[in-house]
C-alpha cells in the first residue's frame, strides 16, 4: 500500500466517523450521561496527548525537563493562576531545568 492510499483511506475513515457522529439522533444526545461523556472526551484525549508528549522520546520513556514543566503547570493550575502565567511559568521551569542539567 502506498503512502497516498493510506492517506486517502485515513481521510475517508475520518469523514465517515464524523458523519456517524452527525447522524446520531438528538434524543440520544439529550441524555445527561451521554452529554457528560461527550463533554469529557476532549479532556481525556488532550490529557493523553500531553502525557505521551511529555514522557516519550521515540520508543523510550523519559523523565526530563518536560516533566518538571508539566509539574509546574499543574501546581500553577491548582493555584488558579491565569493561563499565560501557567504557560510562561512552566516554560521557565523547563528552561531552567535544561540549563542546570
Amino acid at each position: 500500500m502506498s503512502v497516498w492510499a493510506a492517506v486517502v483511506l485515513a481521510g475517508l475513515g475520518c469523514y465517515l466517523l464524523k458523519l456517524a457522529g452527525l447522524s446520531v439522533p438528538a434524543r440520544v444526545l439529550d441524555r445527561p450521561a451521554v452529554a457528560r461523556v461527550a463533554d469529557l472526551i476532549p479532556v481525556a484525549l488532550l490529557s493523553a496527548l500531553v502525557a505521551v508528549q511529555v514522557t516519550a522520546d521515540g520508543q523510550a520513556l523519559v523523565a526530563d525537563a518536560r516533566l518538571l514543566g508539566l509539574g509546574a503547570a499543574v501546581v500553577l493550575l491548582l493555584l488558579r493562576a491565569p493561563f499565560l502565567v501557567v504557560v510562561f511559568g512552566s516554560a521557565l521551569v523547563a528552561a531552567l531545568a535544561r540549563l542546570l542539567a
